[in-house]
């Protein structure tokens, strides 16, 4: 009897997961298909898909192939089941909470989030009538705490940006799957290589792949990728997923397509009418960066240690805030759910205050001052 293969390593499925030799021309990379839309075979062909009775190219808002791998090697590096990309991070933030949240609705967050998205979530999202409730994670059971009737998800971040904290996913994980609504995950300063919060039960996650997965200060872009373990229909919470959508005919998504039923009503509804579309040029750099992703993570971590000893033992400096050190309060939880390092970005304090940081990030030269992390350059 054969025995079955082993699993392809992270590090193989990074370069190869998604990707086949394209078949017209045999060309081995995946090429950048800088189109707008795809010829129809006949008009039932245009009809079936129009109506999401079969799958295949449309309109490159929707879809395109150079994406596609992209959206197939995220979600596999992730250990998901489906996955969209979208044009940045943000938007990929937006794509998940459409598909979630009616006006009225509420969430909950960590406050230990990268400032961006503190004002997405605390200002943009009330003018849609989207309410976030910021919740102190030190403590997990802040977020039983918090939780109200019309609560519908909870939104963290593993390794939080960018102040070095740890939360306590797997304690979460059970607050969520109690109140039965999803964790949503942004994993992007950990990226799947150092932590898989899939792994530990998480339902859906978002990244910026302009940071870490593009990793070159390239190409802008975000993605969602859900789990497809998730259970929309249990009480009735979610009816975007579990009733008729008038647009398609009375389609249900979730009793249509099951485990990726929330990717494709991400796709063929707050993609298709907001349009937040990831170009094919961005997708192709991004794969690109992702073959390296092993690499650069390592030598990131690697590098992070050092200078957080560095400033650690430095008598100008009065604290630091990373997970990697063995003083940090985070550093067991990083141990847990980060093995292979607690990433590399970081945040320290000089004795000196306001003035004496102003001094040192007006006096570098090898680092940039700019709005960006996971560039191979130092930040």
């Amino acid at each position: 009897m054969t025995a079955e293969p082993a699993p392809y390593g992270i590090e193989t499925l990074a370069i190869h997961a998604g990707a086949r030799p394209e078949p017209v021309t045999g060309a081995r990379n995946t090429p950048i298909f800088q189109t707008t839309s795809y010829v129809f075979e006949d008009a039932e062909h245009a009809a079936d898909l129009f109506n999401l009775q079969t799958f295949g190219f449309i309109y490159s808002r929707l879809t395109n192939p150079t994406v596609a791998v992209l959206e197939e090697r995220v979600a596999t590096l992730e250990g998901g089941r489906a996955a969209v990309c979208a044009a940045s991070g943000h938007a990929a933030q937006f794509l998940a909470f459409f598909t979630l949240l009616e006006p009225g609705d509420e969430f909950l967050s960590s406050i230990n989030l990268y400032g961006g998205s503190i004002t997405q979530f605390g200002h943009s999202f009330k003018r849609l009538g989207w309410n976030c409730h910021f919740v102190d994670p030190s403590d997990p059971e802040n977020f039983r705490k918090a939780l109200t009737p019309k609560c519908k998800a909870i939104f963290i971040e593993v390794l939080a940006n960018p102040g070095g904290v740890v939360l306590d996913l797997e304690a979460i994980v059970a607050i969520a799957k109690d109140a039965s609504i999803p964790l949503i995950v942004d994993n992007t300063i950990a990226t799947p290589y150092l932590c898989r919060p899939m792994d530990w039960g998480a339902d859906l996650i978002v990244h910026s792949t302009t940071k870490f997965l593009s990793g070159h200060g390239t190409s802008m872009g975000g993605a969602l990728i859900e789990s497809g373990k998730f259970d929309w229909a249990k009480d009735g919470k979610f009816p975007t997923m579990t009733e008729p959508d008038p647009a398609y005919h009375g389609l249900t998504f979730y009793e249509t397509f099951g485990d990726f039923g929330f990717t494709m009503k991400a796709r063929t509804v707050a993609l298709r009418d907001f349009g937040p579309s990831m170009s094919p040029t961005n997708a192709f750099y991004t794969l690109t960066g992702i073959e390296t992703l092993p690499l650069r993570m390592d030598r990131h971590v690697a590098n992070a240690v050092k200078v957080a000893e560095f400033l650690d033992g430095h008598a100008a400096v009065k604290w630091v805030s990373y997970a990697g050190l063995k003083s940090s309060p985070y550093h067991q939880l990083a141990e847990k759910y980060l093995p292979r390092g607690a990433g590399s970005v970081f945040t320290f304090g000089l004795k000196g205050g306001y003035e004496a940081g102003i001094n040192l990030v007006e006096s570098i030269k090898l680092f940039s001052h700019l709005a960006n992390v996971g560039d191979t350059r130092s930040l």
